[in-house]
């Protein structure tokens, strides 16, 4: 345990450095070991985010296998941190030696850890670090406890707690592989003290590597003071080695992630269904029903209901907004507005508030104004529909002749029948109304209807004469001698059939 005066706080490092140049063989993948996600971050994502919040002076990240995605990695999410090449795999001591050859002499507390530790929190390494410089170590090993030690080196402390060894599972003693606190492999180091020391390390051993707890020996033999603090949670000091283990870990994080969102007041109906990404915000109240998944930066207000079933990608929810069984992606849903079910809200979308995008709905570069419903059936491409407008069921917005897109606007309170094609670009006013079944190619002034559709040609007898000898032909007649005989009970002898529905027929309800 770590011991000495505590302090709330630990001093900025003079840097971090993360071990993420091996080749990582076990997980059998092309992309690079700590490129792996979990959870809407790649795994030296979530470390360098934990090592952030220390706020170093410099961060160095070693790199060696597959060194161009990581590179590349870094320039895009991590521009300040430094990347330094490990040409050959020469163990954990010479991977320190190269970022510290770039870095030149650092000053102050220097902390190591490795790339492929995901659950690694900021708040464990800043212990470490005021463990570190209360104690006045040249060295603190960061330890913890497992329920099964096999396999791992063991913390031999003496009396004072101070670290004597740290000894391999195969050269301990029945006594010493008793012993549960093992050495995680991340430390804090004074720098000028680990610099010195680096120089010393031999390649005396069966793999002819530098080993870093090589260096823990040295400064002890030197006469300084090695430590260890402990980490209470053995869990979040896991590596990730394969597959398997990041699949694990993907589950452990995603516990912690929906355990804090339900302590600040978030409902989740089956979490073990429910997947939500670090960079997730949710207000109290809010509900997220079974088989969800929150990606990016999405955001859901208070009182809004997700689910079941839906996948939302860098999406907002307004207060009190209703998203069922749907895919959203870039997309802005106002407050008490209606998704669902089995929409599809791609980028660009825009709903205000108390808007309606219903079933089987797609919706993309769509602004919806407020209380406008689309709700059926519905493609809307590239258009503005205005507040109170209906659009009818089965009805679409073509925007693309083959080689550009077009915009097309509704106006506030129109009426745009079912199965109309509005043919873009195109508007429809203020109030006005598209007939059922109509192709709309030009303007539609506010308050007019607008149809274009062919009149209905009836021919009678076509079945007979076309298709005689079919079942089509035989349930005409069946009928056709029905209503004759119906005619003459009544003595009815006018034509059957009755007037057409409105001109602007649509199902928009």
């Amino acid at each position: 345990m770590s011991v000495g005066r505590a302090r709330s706080w630990a001093s900025h490092p003079a840097a971090v450095v993360v071990l993420a140049a091996g080749e990582g063989t076990r997980m059998k993948s092309r992309t690079s070991k700590v490129l792996h996600e979990l959870c809407g971050r790649t795994m030296l994502g979530h470390v360098l985010a934990a090592a952030g919040e220390l706020e170093p002076e410099r961060t160095v990240v070693v790199v060696g296998h597959r060194r161009e995605q990581v590179v590349a990695y870094l320039g895009e999410h991590a521009p300040a941190a430094e990347p330094a090449v490990q040409e050959r795999q020469g163990g954990t001591g010479h991977a320190v030696r190269m970022a510290l050859e770039q870095t030149g002499e650092l000053r102050g507390t220097v902390v190591v850890t490795n790339g492929d530790h995901p659950l690694l929190r900021g708040e464990t390494l800043a212990e470490l670090v005021r463990a570190h410089e209360d104690e006045g170590n040249a060295v603190t090993v960061l330890t913890t406890e497992m329920p099964d030690a096999t396999g791992y080196g063991r913390m031999i402390r003496e009396a004072d707690g101070s670290v004597s060894a740290i000894v391999e599972h195969k050269d301990a003693t029945e006594a010493q592989r008793a012993i549960r606190e093992i050495n995680v492999g991340m430390y804090a180091f004074d720098g000028k003290l680990l610099a010195d020391a680096l120089q010393r390390v031999t390649t005396d051993n069966a793999k002819g590597e530098e080993y870093l707890t090589d260096v823990v020996a040295i400064l002890r033999g030197d006469g300084h003071r090695a430590g260890a603090h402990l980490a209470a949670d053995w869990v979040e000091t896991q590596g990730v080695n394969d597959k398997v283990q990041l699949a694990q870990a993907r589950r452990q994080l995603n516990d912690r992630i929906l355990e804090a969102h339900m302590r600040a007041g978030v409902t989740v109906i089956d979490p073990l269904s429910t997947w939500i990404d670090v960079g997730v915000t949710l207000e109290a109240d809010a509900v997220v029903h079974p088989g969800t998944q929150l990606h990016g930066s999405t955001h859901v207000g208070e009182g809004a209901e997700v689910g079941p079933g839906s996948t939302l990608t860098d999406t907002t929810v307004g207060a009190d907004a209703r998203v069922i069984n749907s895919v959203c992606e870039n997309a802005e849903i106002g407050p008490q507005a209606s998704v669902g079910p089995y929409a599809f809200l791609r980028v660009g979308t825009r709903l205000a508030r108390k808007a309606k995008a219903g079933a089987h709905v797609e919706l993309k570069k769509a602004q919806v104004g407020e209380g406008a419903k689309v709700p059926h059936l519905t493609y809307v491409g590239d258009a503005t529909i205005g507040a109170g407008a209906n659009v009818g069921a089965g009805t679409i917005f073509a925007n693309y002749d083959g080689v550009d897109k077009h915009h097309t606007t509704i106006g506030e309170h129109a009426f745009v029948g079912s199965n109309t094609v509005l043919i873009a670009p195109v508007s429809i006013e203020d109030g006005a109304v598209t007939a059922a079944g109509s192709a709309i190619t030009k303007d539609v002034p506010p308050g007019a209807i607008a149809v274009a559709r062919g009149q209905q040609r009836t021919i009678e007898g076509w079945v007979e004469r076309r298709r005689s000898g079919t079942r089509y032909a035989e349930a005409a007649r069946r009928r056709a001698a029905q209503l004759d005989e119906a005619g003459d009970e009544t003595g009815d002898s006018g034509e059957a059939g009755g007037s057409g529905g409105p001109a602007g027929g649509g199902h928009g309800e």
